[in-house]
């Protein structure tokens, strides 16, 4: 039967928890949240301990973290209207630079594959690239108002010079840089609300996304030529939605991450649940089932998850509490007992609470 179970609990942080994600080895995780900081955590001795706080950077709530390919910066992303960058080459991290210019709250961070490209986003509809150069001095190259409401999110194509944001004007866009500077190429408005969180699959050629309205798309990038006859414009892809996942969430998704090891989704809803989605492999149209429904994964909205890049399974999650308990972090276990693909992978949930913060491990 497919349970989760709680392996331990962490505390630390003293206010609401937003954002959880794991270094590129999979091997520490950062925290950050309303109390301005950053937490930095590793196993040691079979459990999960804080090895490092980051603060002093911002001013306000710490709203997102990104760890660069090479694993050496940290990006935070704050209520402040900036962003700071964290390198820890020295031996330990150092903030050794604040990018300043977004006018409103900076929502989302995110590093692309080459690591020379950062991109921001915020409250004030702009999405921002900034390009680092060999002297690690960090330049704004292009400044997009491709959306007309508050951007949620932003993430790259994990083999492309391609950026995707998500916004609460209901829309998906894609970027790529055309005549040295950057333009969307493609606006996807299926959802019928705030599209919250994306992610794509291993290959960059599924996008999930997931919505206020209570819905998760997944969307398929058709190329120049395709078998379907699918039309296209130039050398790009044309993107359409080949599947609609409902009546899963009965409040708003939050979050969305597709494992790059299993191929698994899971989401984060307002309803406090967690869901975890398997590909039907035998259904003629693209298809997935409900492998896992957690209702009460947390005492509040789930905000959060991403799995971890390297152990099969390992997930961090976030939760948004105005409860007065204890700040704290916890772990648990949870694992998948059937006769597909993914049978005995073991993955973690780190359930990272605001107020009462937590991160949690689960063997399927």
């Amino acid at each position: 039967m497919d349970q989760l179970k709680q392996l331990a609990v962490l505390t630390g942080h003293t206010d609401r928890v937003w954002n959880v994600s794991w270094n590129p080895s999979g091997t520490v995780f950062a925290s950050c949240g309303g109390d301005k900081t950053v937490r930095l955590w590793s196993e040691e001795g079979g459990s999960w301990v804080c090895k490092t706080i980051l603060q002093d950077s911002h001013q306000r709530t710490v709203r997102s973290t990104a760890w660069s390919p090479c694993g050496n910066l940290l990006a935070t992303a704050s209520f402040d209207a900036t962003i700071g960058i964290w390198d820890k080459r020295s031996g330990q991290f150092e903030c050794t630079a604040t990018l300043e210019g977004h006018e409103n709250e900076v929502k989302s961070v995110s590093w692309a594959p080459s690591g020379n490209l950062l991109a921001t986003c915020s409250r004030d509809k702009t999405v921002w690239i900034w390009e680092v150069d060999d002297d690690d001095e960090f330049e704004c190259i292009s400044v997009l108002h491709a959306h007309n409401q508050d951007v949620k999110k932003t993430i790259w194509h994990p083999h492309l010079p391609v950026l995707v944001s998500c916004s609460y004007d209901n829309t998906i866009k894609f970027f790529k840089e055309d005549d040295d500077d950057w333009s969307c190429f493609q606006t996807l408005d299926s959802h019928l609300s705030t599209v919250w969180g994306i992610d794509f699959d291993q290959s960059g050629e599924r996008l999930a996304s997931c919505s206020d309205d209570l819905t998760v798309k997944i969307w398929k990038a058709f190329p120049p030529g395709n078998k379907e006859g699918i039309q296209t414009t130039g050398s790009d892809s044309t993107w359409k939605c080949q599947c609609t996942l409902s009546g899963y969430h009965n409040r708003t998704i939050y979050d969305v991450s597709w494992c790059k090891l299993t191929g698994l989704v899971a989401t984060a809803g307002g309803d406090d649940k967690i869901c975890i989605f398997e590909e039907d492999m035998s259904s003629e149209e693209p298809a997935f089932q409900l492998t896992i429904s957690v209702p009460s994964a947390h005492s509040e909205d789930v905000n959060c998850v991403q799995w971890n890049p390297k152990v099969a399974g390992l997930l961090a999650s976030s939760e948004l509490s105005n409860s007065e308990l204890g700040q704290s972090l916890d772990v648990s276990k949870c694992c998948i007992q059937n006769s597909s693909p993914i049978t005995s992978q073991c993955f973690a949930s780190m359930c990272c609470r605001t107020l009462d913060t937590l991160v949690g491990f689960f063997v399927l």
